[in-house]
Formats: structure tokens, sequence, C-alpha cells
């Protein structure tokens, strides 16, 4: 047993240590971490699962602080309770390379389970942690999945958009697995919450099928605390928020429920006047008696046991271990490629539909495989027309009905690659992945294997006009780190782009067609691994080169394909250069990149979205650098310049320059 007084040492050790990390670093937020602390305790040392020494042991409980920016507390409680953290990490906050930056970074820190910063996104993230769980327990059955998933949130979550498009698909899901705990501080930068906030967030969460328990002016109550969320762990129908009244910068004198406190308005003096209001020693920094490290190192590893016996369990199972072990690793099992559809030369197939078959049939062999699209999954390819849909009462479904919701989907599918065992599909069209584009950002930073179908990938999209008609959507995500942007010419780059989105980790978007599109010859996995290739040869002998490339992505392909037979006519020599992928393309030697697009040779880039860019690998471009507009698709096409006589008529125009320079 620990004794009242040593838990509230422990817990003003914290607090303490909230204050010095920011101090130290001359940045940070201070107060939130110090209310907070009693509620990491009570989830630290009375409440999850976890061993500090195993933090990728998969059956454990999953914490996401969304409330990202009061780090300080989730660096202490790593720290203290054994993580792979040292007090020289937290000495290092948010300095240079260190492993304690600003906000928590997956894949960074031991411990940490989702990027959060962004407010509103550890919500979100949460529900897809939840959902992965209830679908994995489903399928492969408690033995091998059976934990909870902790959501720290506050007013400032719940002011995002995107907290209530997950809360709400939460709550119709049922995910009782789910707990989140509402940091109610009523302090905002600008100043008291009801300066622009008079939600009543209690009712709302009952409104979207939450049990919500209130515990009031509980933040310094252990016991009250403890119970509460345990009120909430017994509920296993749907999920739960407990809302709990904190105080922020408390005990502090000055700042406890100042606005200031959201930062790190405490000077030297202030948080020694603060540390020995908690009867700790005020001349000393990054303070840990041995008794408080004792309790917190014994919380730590005290699920080592609950850990071993999963390990047992595992071993002992006698279900599909082939299975679930290719869907913790985010691929396939044995020869699972060998499901991917192909299509005979001369097909007419929107790649839209091609990228649909494709995960309609790899469902089979990729265990972990699931999603559907954001309200749009027949015109997004992410119906899978004879999976269960995922709903309370069938958590194993594969298919999932996000609803229009493309922000919380984008999320989700971020909490539900975090949480290992699945493999996300997304879908949208191209133009709202604006919607959902701080979750793809997150992807992409934090490494996540998702795939995302944008389809309606340009003006093609027709008479819905340039609402709906991408522009500079390709662009945009190129400039995305980290962000893998495939768009096919046709089926069967379709498919090589979802064998490489599965071969390969972090996130992949596939930028697909609504119009069918020719199945053209040459065209396969070996180029798209690559990221570009020669899909049409002038036919000129090893030694010489082409007249001129054309290069093109994604519907453009087979313009430029028509339009280098016209210049053939004419007897001009023209290469026809796929580039489904420019940052495969940019992972290749030079040698190959000179082969494909030699630099002596003039190159004309042609595609139905923004020239930004294209500088880098072409010299002119037959692109769209203005909106769309209202018009049938071909009509759309042709009027904004892409057609085979426009591109024929800026291939002479370039050969011509280049003859009088």
């Amino acid at each position: 047993m620990t004794s009242p007084d040593l838990e509230i040492r422990a817990i003003n050790t914290v607090r303490a240590l909230a204050m010095d990390l920011p101090e130290k670093a001359r940045s940070g937020h201070q107060g939130t971490a110090m209310a907070l602390a009693p509620l990491a305790h009570v989830l630290w040392t009375r409440i999850m699962s976890y061993d500090s020494a195993a933090p990728d042991w998969f059956d454990r409980d999953r914490f996401v602080l969304s409330a990202g920016h009061a780090s300080a507390l989730l660096y202490s409680m790593l720290h203290l309770t054994g993580y792979d953290l040292s007090i020289d990490d937290l000495r290092d906050f948010r300095q240079w390379g260190s492993r304690t930056p600003g906000h928590p970074e997956f894949g960074h820190t031991a411990g940490v389970e989702v990027t959060t910063g962004p407010l509103g996104q550890g919500i979100a993230n949460g529900v897809g942690l939840a959902m992965a769980e209830a679908n994995l327990r489903a399928r492969f059955g408690d033995e091998v999945c059976d934990h909870r998933t902790f959501v720290v949130c506050g007013d400032g979550d719940l002011s995002e958009g995107v907290s209530h498009e997950a809360a709400s698909l939460a709550g119709h899901l049922g995910l009782g697995r789910l707990v989140c705990i509402y940091d109610d501080n009523h302090i905002t930068i600008d100043g008291p919450t009801e300066i622009a906030l008079s939600d009543d967030a209690p009712a709302r969460f009952r409104s979207y099928g939450w049990h919500v328990v209130e515990l009031g002016e509980a933040a310094n109550d252990l016991d009250a605390l403890e119970a509460g969320i345990r009120e909430a762990l017994a509920v296993e129908d749907r999920p739960s928020m407990v809302v709990v009244r904190t105080h922020i910068g408390y005990p502090s004198t000055r700042f406890t429920d100042s606005p200031k406190a959201h930062g790190n308005p405490f000077d030297a003096a202030e948080i020694a006047a603060t540390k020995a209001l908690m009867g700790l020693d005020p001349d000393l920094t990054f303070q840990v008696d041995d008794e408080v490290a004792a309790l917190y190192r014994t919380a730590g590893s005290r699920g080592a046991d609950a850990r071993a016996t999963w390990e047992a369990r595992l071993a002992d199972w006698s279900g599909d271990r082939s299975a679930f072990d290719a869907a913790l690793a985010a691929t396939g099992t044995e020869g699972w490629a060998k499901a991917l559809p192909s299509w005979e030369v001369g097909e007419s197939v929107a790649t839209r539909v091609a990228s649909g078959a494709c995960f309609a049939a790899l469902t089979e062999t990729v265990p972990g495989l699931l999603g559907g699209g954001a309200d749009l999954s027949s015109n997004t390819g992410t119906l899978l027309a004879e999976a269960t849909p995922f709903s309370a009462a069938s958590p194993e479904g594969r298919q999932i009905f996000f609803g229009i919701r493309e922000h919380a989907m984008g999320s989700i599918m971020n909490g539900l690659s975090a949480h290992g065992g699945t493999l996300p599909v997304g879908g949208t069209f191209f133009v709202f992945s604006d919607y959902m584009r701080p979750a793809v950002r997150l992807a992409a930073l934090s490494g996540h294997k998702v795939i995302y179908s944008f389809t309606h990938d340009s003006v093609g999209v027709g008479e819905d006009g340039p609402t709906h008609q991408p522009v500079e959507h390709l662009a945009s995500l190129r400039a995305m780190p980290g962000l893998r942007v495939v768009r096919p010419a046709d089926a069967n780059e379709t498919a090589a782009a979802w064998h490489r989105a599965i071969e390969l980790d972090g996130p992949t978007a596939l930028v697909l067609s609504r119009q069918n599109l020719p199945v053209l010859a040459g065209t396969g996995r070996d180029g798209v691994e690559r990221g570009a290739y020669t899909v049409h040869s002038a036919g000129v002998n090893e030694d010489a080169l082409p007249d001129l490339v054309l290069v093109g992505t994604g519907s453009e392909v087979s313009v430029c394909v028509d339009a280098a037979d016209a210049l053939a006519a004419e007897g001009i020599g023209v290469n026809v250069v796929s580039m489904p992928c420019w940052e495969d393309f940019d992972l290749q030697d030079e040698q190959y990149q000179a082969e494909v697009l030699p630099a002596a040779v003039p190159t004309l880039a042609v595609e139905a979205g923004a020239s930004l860019g294209w500088e880098r690998w072409a010299d002119e471009t037959v692109a769209i650098d203005r909106f769309g507009t209202s018009a049938p698709g071909p009509e759309a096409l042709s009027g904004l310049g892409i057609s085979v006589a426009n591109v024929v008529d800026a291939a002479r125009s370039l050969l011509e320059s280049v003859v009088s320079r």
C-alpha cells in the first residue's frame, strides 16, 4: 500500500518537473501539466495496464495526450515510470535532437502512442486506436487483444471541429473501450473560455451516444478520479467522457486559473515559491527523491506479469498466427501479391475502379486491410461489396463507413495505423483532401502506413465545376515531406501502386481518375517502383536520342502517347515517360534519371494540374494554372489545353525554341 503522504509528494514532484522543463528550455507550457499531475498519477499507478520495459507490447493500454502542449507532463511520467527516457532527456526539453520535443511525436520517444499538437487530433487518433482494438479483438479474440484507450483532452480539443466529427462516429460505433478525460479548466490563450465558448460539452457528448461522468471539483481527489474512471471502464457498449473541473497552474498563488499559465510565466522566483508551498526544496531542480522514484518504478513494472501472461497465451494460441502476424506487420501473408488483378492492353478502365478491384482482392491476403470512404465509398473505389460493415454490432467488419467526415477519417486512420494490426484505407474526392490535410501531414510526419484513395483527380470531374475540380492539389501534396503521391496512368499501374503501398512503410496517396483510361502497353510494376519510366519509345537505335520527351502522369500519359504518334507522322521521334511518383523517381540514381530524361533532349511535361514543380523535370509544361470550369469532362480537359492537338502544338513550339537558340 502507498501512503497518502507519499502519493501527494509524488504528484508534487510531477508538478515541479512540469515547471522545471519549460523553465530550463525557456519555452513550453507549465500550467496544464501542473493541474493534471493528480490525474496522470492515478492513470499510471492505479488504472492503466502497461510495462515500461516493453513499450511496444501489443496488448498494453494506449494513452493519448490530445492536449499535446502539456508534453512536460507526459515526459515526466514516462521518465518516472521507467521508460527509456532519462533525467537528462528531461533537461533537454525542446532542444535540437532531444527525445523530448515540444509536442509528443510518435516513433521518436518511447511510450508516445501518437503525434499530437494540432488540437483535436488526439481525440480522433484515440477513436482510431479504439476502433483497431475492437476490430482485432472481434476478429482474433480477446486472448490476443484486450485493452483500453485513454485520451486526455481540453477545451481547445473540443473546440476544434475534428473532435466533433470523431466523437460522433465513436458514439455511433459504440466504442466501449475508449475513455476520454476532459480537462475542463475554462482557460484559453486569449482568456477564459467564456469569451468564445458556451457549449454544454457533457450534453453534447451524451447526444453523440457517449456515457458521461461529471466529477466536478475533483482534480486533486485521487479516489474520486479513480472512481470516475472505473465507472467509465465498466461501460462496455459506448465510449465514455469523464469531465473534471481543473485549475490551470495549481497550486501557484500567482498563476492558478490565469490564462498566462497556458505558457510558461513561472520565473525562477515563482517556481521556488510554488515548490516551497508544495513542501519541496525550492533550490533544487529536476528533483526526484528515492521514495517517489521507487513508487513510480514499481508502477511501471507492475504490468510485466500481464505481459508475460499475454506472451504465453499468444504462444499457445490456436488462431491463425500467420494472419495475425501479417496484420501486425501491416503486410500480406505469403504470396499475397498474387491476388492483385491485371488488365489487358486496350481495355478501358477508370483508375478508381481498378483501385477498388485491388482493395477488394487484397482483403483476402492482407489481413490488416480495412477502410472505406467519407460517404463516397462506391465513388472512390473503397466499397467492399461482400464485406461486413464495421458497426457496434459487428466490430469485426472491415468496411468502414466514415460518413461525411474527411478530417476525422484522416485522423482516425492515423490512430488505426499507430495501434498496429490494421492497414487503413480512406477515400474521398481529391479536391476534398484539403479537409483532411492536417491529418495527412501528421501521417507523413509520423510515418503512418495508410493508403489514401483520392479520386476524381482533375478537371475531368466535369460538370460539378471548379469547386470539385482539383488543380493545385498535386503540387501541394508533393510538397509534403514523407508522403508518397502516386498518380497511375492506367489500371495496371494502379495495381503496381497498391503493391508498393503495401510493400513499403509510410503513407501513400493514390490519385485516381474518375473517367475511363486506356490500358497501355508497357505499363507495370517495375517501372512504377522506379517512379518514372519510358512507356513509348521513338524507336531510334540504342545510341541515338529521341528528338523530344513527353512526360505525363495519370490520364495525361495516354494523351502523350497519342501526341507522340501524331508527331512521329511528321518525322519527330518522341519518347513518352510515365511518371506516377515524383518521390520514387527522386530516389533513383543519376544514371537512371538521365536515361529516362536525357539532359540533351527537350522535355515537355503534360499534367491536368498546376505546373508548379515541373521545372525540375521538364523544359516546358502543358498544365492548368487556373481554376476549372463546369462542363462535361472531356470538354473541360480539352478547353483547358489537355488535348492531343494542344500537346502537339506545344511540342512543336518547344522544338522550334530549341532550334532558334
